[in-house]
């Protein structure tokens, strides 16, 4: 499945192109973590809209769901969010892949953040540039990648009954 460029998707498509769940989404947008570009408002039959997110607000999630898959807790993403917003100035989408002001590296449990004069920072504690020196720490660029859902098979079906 690829993504098609859209001006905005429902929580449904975003759900499978990250691995979250509708409720997820909803949890994080009622918690402040990650907000929809268009948040749900009520109908005029009574019921509510459904969010709607960005392809950008898409790019970031794939890469919050990643890490969350990871073992990283919502205060963690949360201060990841708050100091890439605070201290940098910038957003997650900016720091993603080559070619923006920073770009961030995940090494086992930490993420890193190098901008563009070179200078690394551990998010953990962004104020403070760090000194690298003896081994080098094993690093990967942080990346957005699509999630499929695994398809349930009727093997699968029977396996859990």
């Amino acid at each position: 499945m690829t993504v098609r460029l859209k001006k905005h998707y429902t929580s449904r498509e975003v759900a499978a192109l990250t691995g979250l769940t509708a409720r997820q989404l909803q949890w994080w947008d009622a918690r402040r973590l990650f907000r929809p570009a268009v948040a749900p408002h009520r109908t005029d039959a009574g019921g509510f809209t459904e969010r709607r997110y960005t392809p950008l607000d898409v790019l970031e999630l794939q890469v919050l769901a990643d890490l969350r898959r990871r073992g990283f807790s919502i205060p963690r993403l949360r201060r990841l969010l708050a100091a890439l917003r605070e201290v940098f100035g910038v957003r997650l989408y900016e720091a993603i892949g080559d070619g923006g002001p920073m770009t961030l590296f995940i090494g086992g449990d930490q993420l890193y953040a190098r901008t563009q004069d070179g200078r690394l920072f551990n998010l953990d504690q962004p104020t403070q540039p760090l000194l690298m020196v003896g081994e080098e720490v094993s690093m990967r660029p942080l990346a957005a990648r699509e999630r499929r859902r695994r398809a349930t098979t009727k093997l699968t079906k029977i396996a859990k009954e």
